[in-house]
């Protein structure tokens, strides 16, 4: 007998996801939404009566989940198989990325006014971090249901008036609490400063900001797929990544072993969202960014699309580190520019593949490229002493500039060929 959740985007019931005895997924679409010609939850499953069979459905759901380490934690804790996706929403599927909610059969979200806010005082905002290292998301708790995609440890809370509070009952959250990644020295330090970069080159990011729970520092990222009315009522807004939006499954997230690479996501965008050359150009701008600062993970399920009323567009950039200051993490490019994916061997030719084949385009590009690598190393200064007023300091942040300093002059080099 077929196990059945119920999938809902908003307060709508849009279709259910089965699960048979030999363990494939399926999703159909409720012929009542369908009959409304609502807004599809995916680009890779549009309106139709049939079914959608365990290729699609599966990487799609699987994609809400925690990522490697942190979902065979997760399943520890609930008593799950790893591979079960879902047994695993089952229990946590709730308050997923975007706006989606899986909950049993025949049970409703439970409406705005009765879900609510545990407000966390120092001492249990402590406990819930130490907690964190060994249940992920809070798995198993009373009245938590969330789940978020991911490796790294991390957390989504409500934050109102400056206080940090767990959302219980299905209550939408609005920022990601992200603590220190363990054995690997200023994560927290590290990403403040690449996402606050970001915004400096002008790359479309949430808003983040420091603190400290006793002598652990962690960061509050400010959820880009929720909005806070005037009133105060959190509203979710939706939103897929890459590898859910083409079935790639999220195990195949690196382009190395089978999944997403450049071309495939542009191709996407061009595809997918209303404004398509604007979107192109900031996903080329994100490249080019983790490039100089050394970010070797930004894979395919770090880029997203945010479906919102008036269409699809590319969804700010999130989860920026610079993880070449980490001598056991991999150097190479989680994708790859022009076939390179080593950072010291990428020469301009290869950067152009990322354009059309013409003279305007490789224009574009190769004055991106040097108003970029020109720009970074100055607010990169600027960046530390910012930081230094606040009180934030760590070598890490030095450790980054370093690795600026080899990539920028790079760039500068391959382009000055450029006639």
């Amino acid at each position: 007998m077929a196990a059945v959740l119920d999938v809902y985007l908003h307060e709508a019931k849009v279709g259910r996801l089965t699960r048979d005895d030999a363990g494939q997924l399926a999703f159909r679409y409720d012929a009542t939404y369908l009959a409304k010609g609502r807004r599809p939850i995916s680009v890779s499953m549009l309106l139709r009566e049939d079914a959608y069979l365990d290729p699609v459905a599966r990487p799609y759901f699987s994609g809400l989940l925690p990522d490697e380490r942190a979902r065979a934690r997760l399943a520890s804790a609930l008593g799950v198989s790893e591979g079960n996706a879902f047994g695993l929403l089952e229990i946590i599927g709730g308050e997923c990325a975007g706006a989606l909610s899986l909950l049993p059969e025949g049970q409703a979200p439970p409406p705005y006014e009765k879900t609510e806010i545990e407000a966390l005082s120092p001492v249990r905002l402590l406990a819930v971090l130490e907690t964190l290292r060994m249940r992920p998301l809070l798995a198993g708790e009373e009245g938590i249901r969330m789940s978020l995609a991911g490796a790294q440890d991390k957390l989504a809370v409500c934050v109102e008036d400056g206080r940090i509070g767990i959302a219980k009952g299905g209550r939408p959250t609005t920022h990601i609490l992200k603590p220190f990644i363990e054995g690997l020295e200023g994560t927290v330090e590290n990403e403040l400063f690449c996402l606050r970069l970001a915004a400096r080159l002008k790359i479309d990011v949430p808003a983040v900001s420091m603190r400290h729970v006793g002598e652990i520092p962690f960061i509050l990222v400010e959820r880009y797929d929720r909005e806070v009315s005037p009133e105060g009522r959190i509203r979710r807004l939706h939103q897929e990544d890459f590898c859910q939006a083409l079935s790639v499954p999220p195990e195949l997230k690196y382009e190395a072993e089978g999944g997403l690479g450049t071309t495939r996501c542009l191709d996407l965008i061009q595809s997918a969202t209303a404004r398509p050359a604007r979107d192109r150009l900031a996903f080329i701008r994100r490249m080019i960014f983790h490039y100089l600062v050394g970010n070797a993970d930004a894979h395919a399920k770090n880029h997203s699309l945010l479906h919102g009323d008036t269409g699809t567009d590319l969804a700010p950039a999130y989860d920026i580190l610079c993880t070449a200051v980490y001598p056991r993490l991999e150097k190479r490019m989680a994708m790859a520019i022009g076939g390179r994916a080593v950072p010291d061997t990428i020469l301009l030719k290869h950067w152009l593949t990322l354009v059309p084949d013409t003279k305007v385009a490789a224009r574009q590009l190769t004055r991106t490229l040097n108003d970029m690598a020109a720009t970074i190393r100055r607010e990169a200064d600027a960046l530390i002493a910012e930081l230094a007023q606040e009180g934030i300091a760590h070598p890490i942040l030095g450790d980054i500039r370093r690795v600026i300093e080899t990539r920028a002059p790079h760039i500068l080099r391959v382009t000055e060929s450029f006639g």
